[in-house]
Formats: C-alpha cells, structure tokens, sequence
C-alpha cells in the first residue's frame, strides 16, 4: 500500500503494469485490459512469463514453513485485518468489478458482501480443530492431524473474479500455506491485484501471496512445478479436463469448479409470479455468466403458459446497459462470448423453439431472451449457455421432468419450486446434483456451505465450510505417542 500523504489506497500507479511477487513488480510483459461496457482502455496490469511464475512459486516455498509455524490464532488475526479492509475499501473493490469485469451495481455489492465472508470464515477455519484421537489396539496415543500442503496454486476466471479466487486463497493462507495465484488476465484487477494489496495491508508476510496473470503457458508451469502440490481451478469443463489430466500425471491434487447447466423444476401447486420473478433472477444475474445460471426452465405443463408469459415479461422489463448508469444488467465479457450466446439463441429458434423475449443485442448488451416451445434436443437445452438466456420446456409428469433435469453431463445446482416444500424434498433424492434449492433458484453461494458438483461440473464439494477447506488445503498425518519403545521378536 502506498504510504505517502498523497497516494490513497490501491492507487493505479501503485500496481499498473506490474505483478505482485514478493512486492509490487515489473513482469516480463504487460497487457491492456478492456472495460466490456466502454470498449475503452481502464489499466494496464504486468503479465508473467514462465520464469516470472516459477520466482512466485519459490519465493512462495521459502516463505511457507515460517507463516505455518505460527500460531493459528496469529493467521486468524490477519483474516479478521483483511475482512475489515475489504469493507473499508468496498467501494473501491465494487468499482473494478463494474469497470472490469461489467458486473452491475448490485451484483458487484453482492460480490464484495461474499468476499467479506469469505475472509471471516477463514479466520474461523484457521482456528478450528484440526485432527482426531484414533482408538489402537496398542497402549498409546493415536491421532489424525492436518498439516499445510505447503504451496497452493489457483487459477481463477472472470466472472466473480473477486469471490471465485478469495474461496481458495483465503482458507489455504488461514490454513498455513502460501498461494501463487493466476487470474484471468480479463479480470486480474479486481480478481488479484486487488486482493494483493488487501493482504499486504493486513499485514500477511511477504513472499507468502503472488499474483502472476498470465494465460496457458504461465498455468502450465503452476501445474507442472514439483512445489505446487494443490491446485484449485474453477472455470470450464474443457479447460478443467485438461488441468486435471495434467495434474494427474505429476501426482498432485487437482479441485476442479467447472460448468453446470442447471435446471429448475416449476410444479402445478406453485405461486406462478414468484416462480417467475425467482427464474428470472436465476438466468439473468450478471448476464447469466455464473456456473450456477438456471439454464433450463422445466414447467409443469399446468402453469406452463402463465410461468412463460411472466418470465417474458421480466425479461423485456430488464435492461442490459452500461452499469454506471444503474442498470439491472451489463454487458456479456467479450465478443466471442456473446457471438457464441447468439449463435446457440439463433440455432434455437432455427430448429423449432419460439423467441418469447430478447434475441437482440448492442455492442457486448445482450438482452435478456427467454425462449418457449424448447425441447430436449435443442442446444439451449443440452449446452451451456453462459449468457442471458432462459429456455423453457413443458412436462407433464414428474418422472418426465426428473429425467430432463438429470439428462446431463454436468450436475452443480438443481431448483424445485412447489407449494408443497417437503414433495420437493423428497424429489431430491433422485436429483444428479451437487446443490439442490427447494423454492429458491439455482444461484447462491454461502461462505459456511459445502460448494461443488458431480459429473462434468466438477470434483466435488472443495469449497465452503470448515471440512471442505481442511480437506482441500492439508494433509493428513497419522501421529502415534507412546511411553516406552513396543519390544519386538526381532
């Protein structure tokens, strides 16, 4: 943090065009990054080369050991330093969300709100019971503990930038390793450099956090270096694949956040409005870029027509448009992106389905689209979507709609809305998912709560609460104590 009387927190010339190693830094390249919403030029942010990764990484290692001998309470202090900075400096964090990454107003506070808990819950963790005594069949003392795995590497992207890296980098600092962390060179303001001034002012021990934005070849060094045992990834399910295969062969464990393509169930018995205003939010927050969009709307055929009809209503009422203004929405992330939304919305409609909403766009303003008529066949059904984009399907029978819902790779948040909760409930046991939610819709992410999908969306729950983060972050040692040396034959 820049000290002198003139400089405020995270002033842009601090850390344009630098990294952070050890300290702010001059990376062997640089990059502009592009606000979505102005198409204009907000910073330019240093861009690592292998060797720039492979200095984080052993200036990482070094540091290490020191940080995970101290107390745990003296960790759990740096947490509480850096929840309380980043509610200072809020502001600061919402508008990089805004400018970067196109987030709307609402969404960018939402995110900051999640990050904020995110630090608190490490401070928790870091505190926690991190073992069990073991029964023997030998007069001694047994026990299971959990120990740092040393150094940790995150690869974050670009659509919660903030929140989907602090997840892992939080609770592994708390638990005592360093992190070397890689944003999306899209989002690496708000997703990194940000976060390595907050923790700096908070105090953590230099060498111990690195940001290094960088693209494949820069991850490929994090994922095959020999002093990074942990890698923690969330992204797409392709990229995912191949992040794990590579990890794989070095032996190291790979958690893996990839893509959904999430259903909600809309029963007979519903409250039809609130099931559209609770779908709306599900598919079109922050433009429907969350692994957690509702992306396939599975009506019961009673309430269908009503539940299309508002759901199309909200959609039209809904603006996407420069965030600064105060609009719902902001823009899709880049050209490609919105290209391909367009493309599946377009080859929808081609192959039968009707557009009851949306369909257009300006620039990277892709607004809200709700598609009727759509079947299990179309690619807005069998793809994700990642844009504002809600299909809608019809269903007649509940084993009908259980195996719509289960018809799928992917398998991270289902919904089941109803007017009878516990029905839904029952329902769920024959859901393929990682998440269900009875009466809400498919995004939500709490600090406290396990997070991960089955199938293709990813390796399961390694984030949120206290025995994920454990699990994801440490080792297990089995330690044996007894009074006297066991006297054997030999």
């Amino acid at each position: 943090m820049a000290t002198g009387e003139t400089m405020t927190f995270f002033a842009q010339e601090l850390w344009e065009g630098r990294g952070y190693i050890g300290g702010w830094v001059r990376l062997d390249g640089t990059a502009t990054v592009t606000s979505p919403q102005t198409g204009s030029a907000v910073a330019e942010i240093g861009v690592g080369s292998a060797a720039d990764m492979a200095e984080a990484i052993e200036r990482a290692d070094a540091a290490q050991r020191e940080w995970a001998r101290r107390p745990a309470q003296e960790r759990a202090d740096v947490m509480h330093r850096v929840a309380g900075l980043l509610e200072e400096h809020a502001d600061v964090l919402s508008r990089w969300l805004i400018d970067e990454a196109g987030s709307a107003q609402g969404k960018a506070a939402f995110e900051v709100g999640l990050v904020v808990s995110e630090a608190r819950q490490a401070a928790a963790t870091a505190v926690m019971p991190y073992g069990q005594l073991l029964t023997s069949i030998h007069p001694r003392l047994s026990l299971a503990r959990h120990r740092p795995v040393g150094v940790v590497g995150v690869i974050s992207p670009f659509n919660f930038p903030a929140i989907l890296a602090t997840r892992s980098v939080f609770p592994a600092l708390a638990l005592g390793n360093a992190v070397v962390l890689k944003p999306d060179p899209r989002t690496s303001i708000a997703g990194g450099l940000f976060l390595a001034a907050i923790l700096e002012e908070a105090g953590l021990p230099a060498g111990l956090f690195a940001v290094v934005p960088g693209g494949v070849d820069t991850a490929t060094v994090m994922i095959d270096h020999p002093g990074v045992p942990v890698i923690s990834f969330t992204g797409s399910t392709a990229a995912g694949r191949a992040i794990g295969e590579r990890a794989g062969k070095n032996l190291k464990r790979a958690h893996l956040e990839l893509g959904g393509n999430n259903a909600m169930i809309v029963m007979p018995d519903v409250d039809v409005a609130a099931a559209a205003s609770a779908g709306a939010w599900g598919s079109f927050l922050h433009q429907g870029q969350i692994c957690m969009t509702t992306g396939r709307h599975i009506v019961h055929a009673d309430v269908y027509d009503e539940y299309l009809s508002l759901l199309s209503e909200k959609a039209r009422a809904l603006k996407a448009a420069d965030p600064s203004t105060g609009a719902p929405l902001g823009p899709i992330i880049d050209v490609r992106q919105r290209d391909r939304v367009h493309d599946l919305v377009t080859a929808t409609v081609g192959a039968g389905a009707s557009l009851s909403a949306g369909g257009t766009y300006t620039d990277l303003f892709y607004q809200p689209t709700v598609l009727g008529d759509v079947r299990p066949e179309h690619v807005a059904f069998t793809d994700e979507i990642f844009g504002p984009v809600a299909p809608v399907l019809r269903f007649d029978d509940i084993d009908e709609a259980i195996d719509m819902v289960n018809a799928t790779e992917y398998g991270l948040s289902v919904a089941i809305l109803a007017g009878d909760a516990f029905r839904a409930f029952e329902l769920a046991d024959q859901i393929d998912s990682g998440i269900v939610h009875i009466n809400d819709q498919t995004v939500d992410d709490e600090a406290q709560a396990p997070f991960g999908g089955t199938g293709h969306s990813g390796t399961g729950a390694r984030f949120g609460g206290h025995e994920a983060n454990i699990e994801a972050f440490t080792d297990t040692q089995w330690v044996t104590v007894q009074s006297s040396i066991q006297q054997y034959p030999f």
